[in-house]
């Protein structure tokens, strides 16, 4: 089923998201719900606090830029209960997006390497370094799951430019071909 996203605005974008334990009732129907809403979204991730979630999980599918970034061949993975342990390797800058930020690009700096403990989609506990365009996409990612948007790493005057679309997000002035869901709370 395709889930509605939650955008700029909607309070669950900024919890901090819970541990999620095997036996969480409908979890494996949660990840396929947010496979085909990332898919329909046309993302390249998706974590569950923009599903109006918040559990500690989060799914990518990197493949679909594989021909710009060849190591994302094949990309495709579920993360449960990630936790970051190393941000490591220069920081350079990139624009990102988000699904729960529509029509907004902005650059962001971040480590070019990271080190991730999880589990997969089976509870097997996995750790692994990530880097280039995988590590930044998990970056945004897990910045879901602990309260945080790209826009937070910002520039003061960056945001002050950005605040009337940001309550248009919020306040669900915002057109995209996806059905979200907003709350009118303003950071």
């Amino acid at each position: 089923m395709i889930l509605p996203v939650a955008v700029y605005g909607h309070p669950v974008l900024r919890l901090k998201a819970k541990k999620v334990t095997i036996d969480y009732p409908g979890l494996e129907q949660l990840i396929k719900d947010m496979w085909a809403t990332m898919y329909r979204t046309d993302g390249i991730g998706l974590a569950a606090p923009q599903v109006a979630k918040s559990l500690r999980v989060f799914v990518i599918d990197a493949d679909v830029i594989k021909d710009e970034y060849p190591e994302l061949k094949g990309f495709k993975k579920v993360f449960i209960n990630p936790q970051l342990e190393l941000l490591a390797g220069k920081k350079i800058w990139m624009n990102e997006g988000c699904l729960s930020l529509p029509l907004i690009s902005k650059r962001v700096k971040r480590p070019t390497r990271i080190k991730l403990s999880y589990q997969d989609e089976h509870f097997n506990s996995k750790i692994e370094f990530f880097e280039g365009m995988a590590a930044r996409i998990i970056q945004h990612e897990y910045d879901h799951l602990e309260g945080k948007l790209f826009v937070d790493y910002l520039d003061p005057f960056s945001r002050l430019f950005l605040r009337k679309r940001l309550k248009d997000i919020s306040s669900g002035k915002v057109r995209v071909d996806y059905k979200v869901l907003s709350d009118i709370i303003h950071d």
